[in-house]
C-alpha cells in the first residue's frame, strides 16, 4: 500500500508544496511543529533513510541544504533544525524546522495553521528559494 508521501507525489492528495526535482520534493508539513515546518521527501517510496542508496540518500541531503537558507528567510529563525524520526509515515523523509528555541523541536505539541497560512507560507518560501538561484 502507498504511503501518504507516494500519495502525494502521485498528486493524488494535494501539498503545499515549495519545490521538487526529478527525485525529490519538499512540501509544508500540514501538521507542524513550528511555522515553516517543511518536509523533503525522495519521490521514491523507501521505508528507511539508511536503507536508501548512497547516491539517493546524498542527493536528499543536497535537495534539503538547498531549501534551508530560503526557509531561513521566508521564516526568520535562528537556525533550521533538521529531524529524521521515521517511525511516522513509512517514506523515508527530513523535517525541516524554523528554530528558535529547543522547544520548537517538540513534536508532541502540533500547530493549527489554516490552509491559507500555509499557503502563505508556502509563497514566501518559494520566493525566498527563487531569489537564491
Amino acid at each position: 500500500m502507498a504511503s501518504i508521501f507516494s500519495k502525494i507525489v502521485a498528486g493524488e492528495i494535494p501539498c503545499h508544496k515549495i519545490a521538487e526535482t526529478e527525485d525529490f520534493l519538499a512540501f509544508l508539513d500540514v501538521f507542524p511543529v513550528a511555522p515553516g515546518h517543511t518536509l523533503v521527501i525522495p519521490k521514491k517510496e523507501i521505508d528507511y533513510l539508511f536503507a536508501m542508496d548512497d547516491d539517493l540518500y546524498t542527493g536528499l541531503l543536497q535537495f534539503a541544504k538547498k531549501i534551508a537558507p530560503a526557509l531561513q528567510k521566508a521564516v526568520p529563525c535562528k537556525r533550521i533544525g533538521v529531524s529524521v524520526i521515521g517511525l511516522e509515515v513509512p517514506h523515508a523523509h527530513v523535517h525541516l524546522i524554523p528554530l528558535n528555541s529547543m522547544a520548537d523541536m517538540d513534536f508532541g505539541s502540533k500547530l493549527k495553521m489554516t490552509s491559507e497560512e500555509l499557503a502563505e507560507t508556502t509563497e514566501k518560501i518559494r520566493q525566498a528559494l527563487e531569489a537564491e538561484n
